[in-house]
């Protein structure tokens, strides 16, 4: 196969439209013996001859032409890749993979991806679901870009391998069947409810949130049913079989549960972002993160 060189190739090009050799290397910033030399190697390189003597000037030969007909597709094609690298370096385009727990996925990470196709449309998201320390293990085996967690169960602040980006502090609301006692009262607090069965999971995050909520209220809450997904979660209160707490952003409107927001103690859980050190500033990531962040920010100022 011929060796092929863009260098060379742009110079054959160039004298196609300048049409004289001393004008070619003028427009080149190079000498005409340069040129003349350049275009000696690629017809040896390619073994066929390029330029035919024409008076004072050159004329391209039919090789040539051909040559030049399937270098412009090239040409084409490196203006397409130059494009993209750019829009790449600028964060206009790339790719972003995400991890995210389950409720933050429609309340933070949905959201964040329309904006961010609205203003970027070049960069693409994809994202995975993966429970709250899950999503760390996916970010230091390189299967994600950025993780979305607790920050019970993000890396410290000070492991060398992550930098972390809080995100949104949800409040946690109080979950109670339409005919509670406390349904309607007023200044309900965490506290009021210390006898209560209190349906949470077994273990897990949302386990240790709701435990650690009531512990500085006062109690240690009663589980009086386990169950980890929402829908079960509410379904039960609706039932009567006991109370919960729940995040603002995981909250399903059910005609069955009355949520009410407590007057003290207000607990919220603390959602942050992880990237890999150093990874923060490549461009698409960032664009993601400035997307997440402002949607937490119009989160937490609807919350307040």
């Amino acid at each position: 196969m011929a060796e092929w060189e863009i260098r060379k190739l742009r110079i054959l090009r160039t004298l196609r439209e300048k049409g004289t050799v001393t004008a070619t290397a003028e427009a080149l910033r190079m000498t005409p013996s340069a040129v003349s030399q350049q275009l000696t190697n690629l017809s040896a390189q390619l073994g066929v001859e390029l330029l035919q003597a024409h008076g004072r000037r050159v004329r391209l030969t039919d090789a040539a032409r051909l040559v030049l007909r399937h270098a412009e597709a090239v040409f084409e094609q490196l203006e397409r890749a130059d494009a993209e690298l750019t829009a790449y370096l600028r964060g206009e385009a790339g790719e972003v993979r995400v991890g995210a727990f389950s409720t933050a996925v429609p309340a933070l990470v949905v959201p964040a991806v329309r904006a961010l196709r609205a203003t970027h449309p070049g960069v693409s998201v994809r994202v995975r679901e993966a429970e709250a320390g899950e999503a760390y293990d996916l970010l230091a085996c390189g299967e994600v870009d950025l993780a979305l967690s607790l920050a019970a169960h993000a890396p410290g602040a000070a492991d060398p391998a992550f930098t972390r980006v809080p995100l949104l502090a949800d409040p946690l609301d109080v979950a109670l069947p339409p005919d509670h006692p406390l349904a309607a009262a007023a200044g309900l607090r965490l506290a009021d409810l210390a006898a209560e069965a209190w349906i949470f999971g077994g273990s897990g995050p949302w386990s240790d949130i709701t435990r650690a909520a009531c512990e500085a209220a006062g109690f240690s809450p009663h589980q009086g049913h386990s169950a980890a997904g929402w829908t079960a979660i509410l379904a039960m209160v609706e039932a009567g079989m006991g109370v919960a707490l729940v995040p603002r952003t995981a909250a399903v409107r059910r005609d069955g549960v009355v949520m009410r927001e407590l007057s003290t103690d207000r607990p919220r859980r603390h959602v942050v972002a992880a990237v890999r050190r150093g990874a923060r500033d490549a461009p698409a990531v960032a664009r993601m993160l400035d997307a997440l962040r402002t949607t937490a920010d119009r989160l937490s100022e609807q919350n307040t």
